[in-house]
């Protein structure tokens, strides 16, 4: 689509938005770039939407990532083989995605929203193994967990991280705060991989791509600092916005586009 001025500045807009709502409440907001990206941005096609916003998912699973690595809470031997062959899922996910017709795609993705809020709105529970490490008996589970995760991914477009982390756990028995930094790798593999087949059948808009970027990472700083003074509501936080991301699914879904 041709960028004028003022879709440049929406599309920054828009991913700050999702930048914002990353930092404080951590994983679920990237869903919301597909809708941005349609509805305010104005992209007038739902798989070239899918295909910019991968972009923008594994460049923002990756910021978080550095972050996750310098505290040491990834778990890079069990994350390397998870996302191996999720990265694989994601491809064929992402071509079945890219042969899907646009307004079934879309109500498909309005359907993975409402499962990401009904997840966001649950408790999670917080036990599991902090010293664990990857041996033989593992590595089948979680190939088989990564490769499902990774067609999930690729299909939608998304990080999938509301998929990765309880794969992770379920497939290693990491603790929570290893399976969030751990799920990066994988988030950050899937979306790679998404962009990758999507630019090949030339559906990344790579200029509203960047801009999308650069304002997620605008909205991320000042959504880090934010959430450091509203710690104590961060669960408010995350169950408003799992509404806010059924509502929108339910106007996708109404509006059929």
């Amino acid at each position: 689509m041709d960028l004028s001025l003022t879709l440049g500045l929406l599309a920054i807009v828009s991913g700050s938005a999702v930048g914002l709502v990353l930092g404080l409440v951590g994983g679920g907001g990237s869903v919301l770039a597909v809708p941005l990206l349609l509805y305010v941005v104005g992209m007038p096609d739902t798989h070239m939407a899918i295909g910019t916003s991968a972009v923008a998912v594994a460049a923002s699973a990756f910021a978080n990532l550095i972050t996750h690595a310098r505290r040491g809470t990834v778990k890079w031997r069990i994350a390397a083989v998870f996302a191996a062959c999720g990265m694989v899922g994601a491809w064929l996910g992402s071509s079945l995605g890219i042969q899907t017709h646009g307004p079934l795609l879309l109500r498909l993705f309005a359907g993975i929203m409402i499962a990401v809020g009904i997840f966001m709105w649950l408790p999670r529970k917080s036990d599991g193994d902090p010293s664990v490490r990857l041996h033989a008996r593992m590595v089948p589970p979680l190939a088989g967990t990564g490769l499902g995760v990774g067609m999930v991914s690729g299909f939608f477009g998304i990080g999938g991280g509301f998929l990765i982390v309880p794969g992770l756990r379920f497939s290693s028995g990491m603790a929570m705060l290893n399976a969030v930094g751990s799920s990066l790798v994988g988030v950050t593999a899937f979306g790679l991989t998404t962009a990758a087949n999507y630019t090949r059948a030339q559906l990344v808009d790579w200029p509203v791509a960047l801009l999308f970027v650069l304002g997620g990472f605008l909205g991320g700083l000042v959504g880090v600092r934010v959430a450091q003074h509203l710690a104590t509501i961060k669960g408010a936080l995350s169950r408003a916005l799992s509404v806010i991301i059924i509502l929108t699914a339910v106007v996708m879904l109404v509006q059929g586009r």
